[in-house]
């Protein structure tokens, strides 16, 4: 018989590329959005990929979509379906319920799709969450700040990538920043009509941040890792490197673990991969957000160097609904860590030092993503960083220091724009 299909919603090249070191050829169907398959040019992409079956064009974010699709295509017959972007989670999860496969659950995905839903339900089961309230306009941020002194986060509710969040140090920039992160576009990522925005602001939380990532089967964690985090300083909590594992005491790995489970139930998550941040305050983890989906920023990457593990590989085998062959390991023999370059807003001149740093003890990967004439954009939000380290070593210090070394070696010259900073334009087609 022929292989029965995996579905991936949402076009994303690395994943390709990892469901091919173990999927037959032919035997992957990806699902996008039509507007964005023709801004990203998917469509060679998916050509080139022999794993990739057949490239769908569906607008999976249009409410109905999944149970339209499944109407229109009842025989496909998968053997898995998964989201690999953030705004594909409802969809898949949806579909995989029509096609009676393993899934996080329609109703856990539309609760930690929404930030501002997501907040309501978490702190209903007892879990700490900073005090929010959506807001429609800059007089209603103003009343929050008043309410709440001190600095305020300003972000989307359904938005992905830190895009459109702002930390507000004051009331004074209340009105510029309202018009900056409502104004925010995703460019190639998204379709063109657009999706209505919901805002909230939030008391900024202070305190170290971290994500957990857990994989789930029928509401049981069979595998977890936390990873630190560092952001680059400034307004805007755009991330600059993560750790794996995280280099803390075992009791607060515990706890962020323990309560990402108690999140998971609270949604009533099934099965899946989930990937939640957490700030902690005075000891106490408080809730950022939480996801559905495999975590971004190389961090898939990094648990496998860590703890000598395929987490892609055993993420699908649970999702075909097949046992794990062996169990996942509960700690890392080594660590991973990965830091992302900036240069500030301009045209680039130059890039040197790449070979250099390639070559430096530990690193596993350097790459930059901008050539001499490229402008670099303000860093406003994750697409906007230039580049990127991958390192291993024995131990968290050790990995980062080496990630340090490496970019430190790596030059970018950038001129100021003739035309002045460089304005907003669309997202490029960089890895998550």
């Amino acid at each position: 018989m022929p292989e029965r299909p995996v579905v991936m919603v949402g076009f994303v090249p690395v994943a390709v590329t990892s469901l091919a070191q173990f999927q037959p050829e032919g035997s992957v169907i990806v699902i996008d959005e039509p507007d964005v398959i023709r801004k990203r040019e998917l469509g060679p992409k998916a050509d080139e990929a022999p794993v990739v079956r057949e490239l769908i064009a569906w607008e999976y974010q249009l409410e109905g979509a999944a149970d339209a699709f499944y109407n229109a295509h009842p025989d496909l017959d998968p053997a898995a379906v998964a989201p690999l972007q953030e705004y594909a989670t409802p969809f898949a999860a949806r579909l995989a319920e029509r096609y009676g496969v393993p899934t996080g659950g329609y109703g856990a995905l539309r609760v930690l799709r929404d930030k501002a839903v997501l907040r309501r339900v978490s702190r209903a089961a007892g879990i700490l969450n900073p005090e929010s309230v959506e807001v429609t306009g800059p007089d209603e941020v103003r009343a929050f700040m008043a309410e709440h002194p001190g600095p305020a986060v300003l972000k989307p509710a359904n938005r992905q990538a830190a895009l459109g969040t702002r930390i507000l140090a004051s009331p004074d920039e209340i009105d510029e920043a309202w018009a900056e992160t409502t104004a925010m576009d995703e460019g190639v990522m998204v379709p063109d009509r657009g999706f209505e925005l919901r805002m909230l602001v939030e008391r900024c939380v202070q305190g170290r941040e971290y994500s957990v990532e857990l994989l789930v089967e029928r509401g049981r964690a069979v595998f977890g890792n936390v990873t630190g985090k560092e952001l680059y300083p400034g307004g805007r909590p755009v991330e600059l490197g993560h750790l794996v594992p995280a280099d803390i005491p075992g009791e607060l790995d515990a706890l962020l673990r323990a309560e990402t489970g108690r999140l998971l139930e609270a949604v009533g998550f099934g099965t899946g991969i989930a990937h939640c941040e957490w700030i902690v305050e005075n000891g106490r983890p408080y809730l950022v957000e939480c996801a559905g989906r495999f975590p971004g920023d190389g961090i898939v990457d990094l648990i496998d160097r860590a703890y000598r593990v395929d987490l892609v590989r055993a993420f699908w085998t649970l999702m075909k609904g097949e046992p794990l062959t062996a169990p996942l390991p509960e700690k890392a023999p080594g660590a991973a860590a990965i830091r992302f370059l900036h240069t500030g807003a301009g045209v680039v001149e130059d890039v040197s030092g790449l070979d250099e740093a390639r070559a430096l003890p530990g690193v596993q990967a350097c790459s930059v993503t901008v050539e001499p004439g490229a402008e670099v954009r303000e860093l406003r939000s994750s697409w906007d960083r230039v580049g990127s380290v991958v390192t291993e070593a024995e131990n968290g210090a050790e990995a980062v220091a080496a990630a340090r070394r490496a970019l430190d070696t790596v030059q970018i010259k950038v001129r100021p724009a003739q035309d002045g900073p460089v304005q907003d334009e669309p997202a490029q087609d960089r890895p998550a």
